[in-house]
């Protein structure tokens, strides 16, 4: 396994990061168990969780991922100093999470506290927004005057923003967070809380994840730059695009178990004709270069300049030594050529 600085913050990760998001509907805690140790097997040392998870969220498994990550932490105590745990505060969305408030200071607080409780450790590692206040251009929001910028109160959200950083500098002097980061953000958001972090003489988000794979490309470059210059690390999640690259999904297809069995929140926004064209493709490189179609995405992430560590996810053992096994791959000149000419073509198929 290699590893990588996670921006300022001291900390080495592995070039994997293990999702957990599906923890607590379609795997169970010995699903989670096995997973952790397989991960730490191979050398993984970073989890990425949420308050929010497990997917789709609901008020009655809300805070279960976090639980199954501290259920496995309170069996194996020796192992909690040498993992690094990210877990996210809940934005604005969800009646029955503090009555659908945003991100404050004050909510930081009560949210941390929970999160401290159900991960079973007195810290944790990296904490982080998980999405701003504002409607940002994520989601599929990401075409023309789908958000209007022009109408956003910016004075207001700068406000809810240095609330926000004062209730971090609280919870970082008082030990319960080591780090925070930012995800699903943008870059002015990240160079509005760079500002804000001077002013008030709190350390400054260490990283920042956002959905980063070969459907979608956004952050490259501009983003992904102000991360490097600013020494913030980039994590992409979803580097298979919802388990679209694998080629699962093909032609309609549904595979017993699989997350497009379940409701989602968002619908299926990424399920285009574009997408589908573009996903063919990427699966015929792949197999002319003999490699898994998910193989060759999770390889192409990886080796993105500026990317420090992609967030991975698995419902079956298989898919997570499949992937796992990915960032072992080197992509040969003649393959990422292959991969560029689809790119070109299928640019921004959703």
């Amino acid at each position: 396994m290699k590893y990588s600085p996670l921006g300022s913050s001291g900390l080495s990760v592995s070039r994997v990061c293990l999702g957990s998001m599906t923890w607590g509907i379609q795997n169970t805690q010995a699903d989670a168990d096995e997973q952790i140790e397989y991960a730490i097997e191979r050398g993984v040392n970073f989890i990425d969780t949420a308050e929010m998870y497990p997917v789709p969220p609901s008020e009655q498994t809300h805070g279960d991922t976090e639980r199954c990550i501290g259920n496995w932490l309170a069996r194996n105590p020796e192992q909690r100093a040498k993992l690094i745990i990210a877990t996210k505060i809940s934005g604005p969305g969800f009646e029955y999470v503090r009555d659908n408030s945003m991100i404050s200071g004050a909510t930081i607080e009560q949210a941390l506290d929970d999160s401290l409780e159900r991960l079973q450790t007195d810290y944790i590692d990296v904490y982080q927004l998980h999405w701003p206040n504002r409607t940002s251009p994520h989601f599929g929001k990401h075409w023309p005057n789908q958000v209007m910028a022009t109408q956003q109160n910016v004075k207001a959200e700068k406000k809810r923003m240095r609330d926000i950083v004062l209730g971090l500098g609280k919870a970082l002097d008082s030990g319960k967070i080591r780090h925070w980061g930012l995800s699903d953000d943008t870059t002015w958001g990240i160079h509005t809380y760079l500002k804000l972090c001077e002013e008030l003489g709190v350390a400054k988000p260490v990283s920042i994840q956002n959905e980063f794979n070969l459907l979608h490309i956004k952050d490259w470059p501009y983003l992904i730059e102000s991360c490097v210059f600013e020494n913030i690390a980039y994590l992409p999640w979803s580097p298979l695009s919802s388990g679209m690259l694998s080629g699962k999904y093909i032609g309609g297809a549904r595979p017993e178990g699989s997350r497009w069995t379940l409701t989602q929140r968002q619908g299926l926004f990424r399920n285009t004709e574009h997408s589908e064209q573009a996903i063919i493709a990427y699966c015929e490189v792949a197999k002319k270069h003999g490699m898994t179609p998910s193989q060759m995405a999770l390889a192409w992430c990886d080796q993105v300049d500026g990317v420090t560590s992609t967030i991975i996810g698995a419902t079956k053992m298989s898919q997570l030594k499949e992937n796992i096994d990915a960032f072992d791959l080197t992509l040969s000149g003649a393959c990422l050529a292959d991969i560029e000419a689809v790119l070109q073509q299928y640019t921004a198929p959703f």
